[in-house]
């Protein structure tokens, strides 16, 4: 049967592929993480994993499909944002225009092989709206399981430049649910500025996409540049943006050659500079965070508490600050690889470590009341 000898190479060869994209020196590994297998070791293994699907398997695997889950499944536990992306996926990530696609508010932390927990949701979003919890898990998107998807690729999943609905399944306690929920603009505004006593107020950031920084010197720095009381930096579910808006936005508190670096492969690093006039250098901040404080607003809050500038009050960060970049295929697809983990001027990384508060809060007492009564407290001096 020619058919099937042809069909049989094929596949063979999606996973010789997949198997020599390490090989051969391409392995896209994280700085830092350790190889724990030989590579030739592991070639004895899929051979022999090759010869069972091969001679045993019911059916005569798909070449093709085959070869995208290989790849896909190669790529996506290298760590939780590197990711295989479809056309439609690699097209999102490379909109220049993020801000403008449609969401359905879900923040999601995931490990390679489980399902997404919620661990936040926007205020005011269709998700919030729709009923979703935080402590939920995320399943499955318009009926795909994202078992084995990566966090950027499920992220990317859920947004769209129209506003069409997406039907997500949700497991809670021991039961499932599925949720048909819109997409829509979830951030009317960069920023929202609000009066506290015995500060310079509350400023809340939705996220660090461009626009941000230039919205602040229009609205808050006027406020703020002549008023002694500290800032609260409130960004608590703040887990989208860009590394330059978050650096333009770091560069108004503090000035310098190098804020901490970027490990990049071999031991490379990359300086996280921050050479522009700092604006507000005198003014006294205090930052909140969450568990979901992710990206550069984890780079923000470990800066300034690193320099001495900021006191941090809340809950861990979950350390997502990796560099990221997109590599696109000739078939359309793209890999989005993490090149980059951030770490302090000390050596020591916020990746996988995240940000730890100075003034810690209760899984149970995560309302603003109560980042209110420690913020108050550092305030004065309790």
């Amino acid at each position: 049967m020619p058919g099937r000898r042809r069909t049989g190479s094929a596949f063979v060869a999606a996973f010789a592929a997949a198997a020599l994209f390490f090989d051969a020196g391409l392995g896209l590994v994280v700085p830092g993480t350790p190889q724990k297998t030989a590579p030739r070791a592991n070639f004895s293994v899929l051979g022999t994993v090759i010869r069972y699907i091969k001679n045993d398997y019911l059916e005569e695997p798909d070449p093709k499909k085959t070869m995208e889950g290989a790849f896909q499944g190669l790529v996506n536990s290298l760590d939780v944002l590197s990711g295989y992306l479809d056309k439609a996926g690699a097209a999102k990530a490379a909109n220049p225009h993020k801000l403008l696609l449609k969401d359905v508010g879900l923040i999601l932390f995931k490990r390679y092989g489980a399902f997404p927990l919620v661990i936040g949701i926007v205020e005011n979003s269709p998700a919030e709206k729709a009923g979703i919890q935080i402590g939920d898990y995320l399943s499955a998107v318009d009926d795909r399981s994202i078992l084995v998807w990566s966090l950027s690729e499920i992220n990317l999943s859920l947004k769209d430049m129209n506003p069409a609905p997406v039907k997500l399944r949700i497991i809670r306690g021991g039961s499932t649910k599925d949720i048909q929920t819109d997409r829509a603009s979830i951030y009317p505004k960069a920023l929202t500025m609000s009066a506290q006593s015995g500060t310079a107020g509350v400023l809340k950031i939705h996220h660090f996409y461009p626009l941000l920084v230039s919205e602040f010197k229009k609205s808050v720095l006027p406020q703020v540049r002549a008023i002694g009381a500290p800032l609260v930096l409130d960004l608590r579910n703040c887990h989208e943006g860009e590394l330059e808006e978050a650096r333009s936005f770091l560069n108004l508190f503090l000035k310098a050659e190098r804020a901490g670096f970027f490990e990049k492969r071999a031991g490379a690093k990359e300086d996280f500079t921050l050479p522009g006039e700092a604006l507000l250098e005198k003014l006294p901040v205090i930052v909140w965070v969450n568990q979901a404080t992710m990206g550069p607003a984890e780079i923000v809050a470990a800066d300034l508490r690193d320099f001495k500038r900021a006191k941090i009050v809340g809950i861990e960060t979950p350390g997502l600050t990796a560099k990221q970049e997109l590599f696109r295929l000739e078939s359309g697809d793209a890999l989005l690889l993490s090149t980059g983990v951030f770490c302090l001027n000390s050596g020591e990384k916020v990746w996988n470590k995240g940000v730890s508060p100075d003034v810690k809060l209760d899984l149970d007492k995560t309302e603003t009341k109560f980042y209110l009564e420690k913020t108050l407290a550092l305030v004065s001096g309790r």
